[in-house]
């Protein structure tokens, strides 16, 4: 696979952060019923090493959303393509995001969840870029905090590409068509 940008997270050290993070899950949900969702599909990888790190017996479901299309910029119109199999009602629930920028779908997302009576109700993503965000979102657990560039790998995407590498990479623009 050709180069696609410079490295902005190598692997080494997202899987250090991601241990991290399972640590502090772990501490948070001891004794309560954990439903892990990863929203599909750019969570996968993520949600796949977090749960690792996860001491805890949990529940693992996917949901699946779309805003983006083939674009490199949300549209603020989210619709729902894959909904949960599991009940949520009086569990505690973990949303499981690649990335949050605009904060326009986790918004929805957290809004659609929290209708149906979790427990609880909290945000974990790998990536934050709070300076595009047009809507404010509470995310609990953040793996790094990233500046306003166009990122893919581990997970994330540009027109279903480059979900495959194992680093975070920032997309060059001759390589956005």
């Amino acid at each position: 696979m050709h180069s696609i940008g410079k490295i902005l997270i190598d692997e080494q050290t997202l899987m250090k952060r991601i241990s991290e993070m399972g640590e502090e899950i772990t501490r948070d949900y001891q004794g309560k019923e954990l439903v892990v969702i990863g929203i599909l599909k750019g969570a996968v990888m993520f949600l796949a090493d977090l749960v690792k790190q996860i001491k805890l017996p949990l529940i693992i479901d996917f949901m699946a959303v779309s805003s983006y299309g083939r674009s490199t910029h949300s549209s603020g119109v989210v619709r729902i393509l894959k909904d949960l199999d599991e009940e949520i009602e009086g569990k505690d629930v973990l949303i499981v995001e690649d990335i949050v920028d605009t904060g326009l779908t986790l918004n929805y997302l957290a809004d659609n969840l929290l209708s149906r009576n979790p427990k609880s109700l909290k945000i974990c993503c790998c990536l934050d870029k709070p300076s595009k965000r047009r809507s404010p979102v509470k995310v609990d657990y953040v793996g790094f905090t990233i500046p306003d560039k166009f990122v893919v790998g581990y997970g994330l995407d540009y027109a279903e590409k480059y979900r495959n590498l194992p680093c975070i990479r920032v997309l060059d623009d001759d390589n956005i068509e």
